[in-house]
């Protein structure tokens, strides 16, 4: 096996200090939301957005003026892609049924798709405004049917952006706050006197917005661990460099801490790609952000074999995985550990970003090894319940469960089995003793 990187990124250690310092700065200010609620969101605000409305939740009226700003293309377009997800996020929504099954004569067992009772979903903006991700996480969530629905973006360029705004508005937000960073998510999370707790947060944002969610987490439920972005290009030579740069530099352009990863089995390609790369970079307008990125976050790895590159893929386990071969679906049956795969050269990271249905909400340092992105489902618990409906059923199970609570010493379990034996079964079972065994069945 002949694996050479032809690039590195930052090394684990530095990387590491980063998030350690992220860490700290993150607790302090989430302890500092907790103890004083509104007064310190304010003040939060100032110091890092320059942003001190009169109230931070925007009234019905401001919202109209807001999306009146809007270009009729502008807001059509938005519906266009709201629709999109709207339409993929409601196929999953019918796929989840509630069932109720009869296991044995007289026993139902079921379960309940229930949506969570308030969600706080967070829309990045500060640097770029985020428009699609109010569909990502509001729209998905209004097709739930999650009963309350809050949402938070930071101003861009000292005020609401209306596109963010207007796709917040018809994606179904309850309410809408123009609130950014840990201050936001502290504040949806712990609640102020002005803002009332959510049970879940969801959402992308920077490093600082995921180590908030993540310090949150058991407080209040999150969807995933959605930070800065990352993405991959899987690729042979039946793609050129123009493609293999332009993705990457596509997602590089987030910020300054977006890994970008090609991997190839064609070191011609690669030093290919390196080379158009340097060359957009002088031409990218975002070049300053894209650049840093892939200088300290990029990476060009070359494989001997399709088995090797899956095999790296999978370690990896990007957020963004975009496979341009001559075996995409090979790529697609056999890939495990990634956010979402964006298969062919047709297609692009950006369709999904902002337009094509799937959500992007997904799931960043190597998540994808245990969790799928953000989806109509995660904003539905699935409850279990059980029922018993005749004496019969009542004591058979009853007289199984005795028995194995006593397996387990569980004499006060044992008794609440035994009791129902001795009520619905006339069974007399003496009190802290196992059920005895009856050759019977239902």
């Amino acid at each position: 096996m002949t694996i050479v990187h032809l690039k590195h990124g930052k090394p684990e250690t530095e990387r590491a200090e980063d998030d350690a310092k992220t860490r700290q700065i993150v607790e302090a200010t989430l302890a500092e939301i907790q103890a004083r609620g509104d007064a310190a969101v304010r003040e939060l605000s100032a110091k890092f957005d320059g942003y001190t409305p009169e109230a931070f939740r925007l009234t019905p009226q401001q919202i109209d003026d807001l999306i009146a700003l809007l270009t009729p293309r502008e807001l059509d377009d938005i519906k266009f892609a709201q629709e999109q997800v709207r339409t993929f996020a409601q196929a999953q929504r019918d796929s989840m049924t509630d069932i109720e099954v009869e296991t044995m004569p007289g026993v139902i067992l079921g379960h309940k798709n229930i949506p969570v009772q308030s969600v706080g979903c967070y829309v990045p903006g500060g640097k770029f405004p985020m428009v699609a991700s109010a569909h990502m996480s509001v729209a998905t969530a209004s097709v739930a049917g999650v009963p309350r629905i809050i949402a938070c973006t930071p101003p861009f360029d000292g005020k609401p952006n209306p596109g963010v705004i207007a796709a917040m508005h018809l994606g179904g937000a309850h309410e809408i706050y123009v609130l950014g960073g840990i201050q936001a998510v502290g504040a949806m999370a712990l609640g102020t006197e002005t803002i009332e707790p959510v049970h879940m947060l969801v959402g992308p944002g920077n490093a600082f917005v995921a180590e908030a969610k993540r310090q949150l987490f058991g407080r209040v439920g999150i969807d995933l661990f959605a930070g800065p972005t990352e993405t991959m290009v899987i690729a042979d030579e039946t793609v050129d460099a123009e493609l293999c740069a332009t993705d990457l530099l596509g997602q590089a352009e987030h910020g300054y801490n977006s890994p970008a990863v090609l991997l190839t089995n064609s070191e011609k390609l690669a030093r290919e790609t390196m080379a158009e790369i340097d060359r957009l970079l002088e031409i990218l307008p975002t070049r300053d952000t894209a650049a840093t990125s892939w200088a300290d976050y990029g990476e060009v790895i070359v494989c001997d074999t399709y088995d090797e590159m899956l095999a790296v893929a999978d370690d990896i386990a990007s957020e963004h995985v975009q496979v341009m071969t001559d075996r995409d679906d090979w790529f697609l049956e056999h890939m495990t550990c990634y956010g979402a795969l964006f298969l062919g050269a047709r297609t692009n990271v950006s369709n999904g970003d902002k337009v094509i249905g799937t959500n992007h909400t997904l799931p960043t340092k190597k998540a994808g090894r245990y969790t799928g992105g953000l989806w109509v489902g995660k904003f539905l618990k699935t409850h279990s319940y059980q029922k018993i409906l005749t004496d019969e059923a009542a004591t058979l199970i009853g007289e199984y469960g005795s028995r194995l609570c006593m397996l387990e010493g569980f004499v006060g379990h044992a008794e609440q089995c035994n009791v129902r034996v001795r009520r619905y079964g006339g069974v007399n079972v003496p009190y802290g003793e196992a059920a005895p065994y009856r050759d019977r069945e239902l």
